[in-house]
């Protein structure tokens, strides 16, 4: 009897389920007594970065569910300030709230999906217009990723511990 293929989407959930555990471990160690701190005025603060964070489940859920995302300018200033006042315990019951439904969306996903275009359009002008798949793996986890390490220099930089992601980190050894 021939091996069944697997789908785009089985092939990336070990990833996912990597990315986002170890994304988890960052966010589970975000001080609430420095949410406003940023290492330059260039430098978001360190909770309006984690509460962003945050969000990339239910932003991994929106592009895989959905084939565009519009934002104004209005939401831009919006997403600002939607951290303020936010907690440690906040960013990690949304995060993990969303995460069953990023989990479910992307075994749900099929190959024609993600070969299917996917677009994010600013005030009506298109900033990413291109396969589901490749958005999913660059605005979605490498994005997650990179930010993830933003905290990780905060973390650093505030005599935080930084946890390891694939290994032990410097603080671990």
């Amino acid at each position: 009897m021939p091996v069944a293929e697997m789908t785009i989407a089985e092939k990336l959930l070990p990833e996912f389920d990597t990315e986002y555990a170890n994304t988890r471990k960052f966010l589970a160690l975000v001080p609430d007594d420095k949410l406003t701190w940023k290492p330059h005025e260039k430098s978001m603060e360190l909770g309006r970065l984690a509460w962003h964070i945050s969000d990339f489940p239910s932003w991994c859920a929106g592009t895989l569910k959905s084939d565009d995302l519009k934002f104004t300018s209005g939401d831009g200033e919006k997403m600002k300030n939607d951290w303020v006042g936010k907690t440690r315990e906040q960013m990690l019951a949304r995060f993990d709230a969303d995460l069953k439904d990023a989990h479910a969306a992307l075994l749900a996903t099929s190959d024609d999906a993600m070969a299917h275009n996917w677009k994010m359009e600013w005030d009506g002008q298109a900033i990413i217009d291109e396969p589901r798949i490749d958005a999913y793996r660059k605005w979605v986890i490498n994005h997650m990723v990179h930010h993830r390490a933003q905290l990780g220099v905060y973390f650093r930089l505030s005599g935080i511990p930084v946890p390891g992601c694939y290994g032990p980190s410097a603080d671990e050894m």
